[in-house]
């Protein structure tokens, strides 16, 4: 956990420095106005959604009312906040590939062949982020489901940390994997090969997410520390045998 705590502080010091920065203010001005548009939302149907959760509570259960209320609060924070991450990656992604490139780039005298176009590079991380959605979303929606489930519920909350925390990890170490045109079946291969890094990695990353205001600059200080992360725990990892 040291070593992610260490790569996102510098991986944030680094794409606030010069070179950098211009790949980072574009996505920031957008997520802000997407943030304060989450913020809001949460804020107003915050109530509608507790009084629903609360009544779907079995009679036999409500002697717990006292555990269940603050673990379906959690887990609709949770859920919103993962969504947000969602969409504003999307909405970013083209911007934290090119950040990943220069990054690794700045990190090591190390070249490697990408003959795409910028413009390619741009439409291909909107398709991996389409990919990535494919993935997340039905988890997404077993784990809501699960919500709804008395008794079953209670554990919803550890469920969704560890989901988020594999998730934050694909959504960030993806970006070096895909400028090395790593597959994505691959690039979770190579995630589960090395999960404690990986785990550690994007719980890191979900912790800080929740910092508000600060959670904006942590997105591409967390891509820059993926690059780091990359070099150091996957990108060696062998091929699979045919």
């Amino acid at each position: 956990m040291i070593e992610a705590v260490d790569a996102l502080s510098r991986g944030t010091r680094m794409v606030l420095s010069a070179g950098f920065r211009r790949y980072v203010f574009v996505p920031l001005a957008i997520n802000l106005a997407l943030y304060v548009a989450t913020i809001m939302l949460l804020v107003s149907r915050f109530d509608g959604w507790m009084a629903y959760w609360m009544s779907q509570v079995p009679g036999w259960l409500t002697w717990l009312e006292w555990l269940i209320w603050p673990m379906l609060v959690v887990s609709l924070i949770l859920f919103v906040f993962f969504t947000f991450t969602l969409v504003a990656n999307l909405i970013a992604s083209p911007f934290y590939g090119f950040l990943a490139e220069k990054i690794e780039r700045g990190l090591s005298d190390a070249e490697w062949s990408d003959e795409r176009s910028l413009w390619r590079q741009g439409i291909d991380s909107l398709k991996r982020e389409v990919q990535k959605l494919a993935y997340f979303l039905p988890r997404i929606a077993f784990l809501l489901l699960l919500g709804f489930v008395p008794a079953v519920n209670v554990f919803a909350p550890l469920l969704w940390a560890l989901f988020s925390a594999w998730s934050m990890a694909i959504q960030y170490l993806d970006y070096p994997m895909d400028n090395h045109q790593v597959s994505f079946a691959e690039m979770r291969r190579r995630l589960g090969q090395r999960w404690w890094p990986t785990l550690t990695f994007g719980g890191v990353i979900m912790a800080t997410i929740w910092i508000p205001i600060v959670n904006l600059l942590i997105m591409p200080g967390a891509v820059a520390a993926a690059v780091m992360m990359w070099q150091r725990h996957y990108h060696s990892l062998p091929a699979p045998k045919s």
